[in-house]
């Protein structure tokens, strides 16, 4: 019988592959169909602004934010897919592969790569590291 670490990291190397996949899905969509895929930023900004919150700089932090959220993920299944993996490693796996993707968006039209992104992005896979860790140390 497997013990349940063995179950959680075939369970994250399992979902780790389709969750890249997604990643990719929604990172390399040209902007239009990306909008639609991702329009609930927009759909929040202007909620917001509604009640009197400027559209504008909302939409700038909640795509910041989405951007946080949508890499949280990789953290989380790296730390469990390998649970010997460095916390540095985990980190710069988050860097890098923002980085890859920033560069890939220059060749697509329609897609804008910022620094910022690359940010929000380590900072995603980073939160994910420590969410994965403060849950493991949890357990004890």
């Amino acid at each position: 019988m497997e013990s349940p670490r063995a179950r959680r990291v075939v369970g994250a190397r399992i979902v780790l592959p389709p969750y890249l996949v997604l990643l990719a899905f929604v990172v390399f969509l040209p902007a239009r169909e990306a909008g639609r895929v991702t329009g609930i930023v927009g759909w929040i900004a202007e909620a917001l602004a509604t009640l009197g919150v400027p559209r504008d700089p909302a939409a700038v932090v909640l795509e910041f934010l989405a951007n946080v959220v949508l890499f949280a993920p990789l953290g989380v299944l790296l730390v469990l897919a390998f649970p010997g993996v460095r916390w540095w490693a985990v980190v710069l796996a988050g860097f890098l592969l923002s980085v890859g993707i920033e560069l890939v968006q220059l060749a697509i039209p329609s897609r804008v790569s910022s620094v910022s992104d690359v940010v929000a992005n380590t900072a995603g896979t980073t939160l994910g590291l420590l969410l994965a860790w403060s849950r493991r140390r949890g357990r004890g």
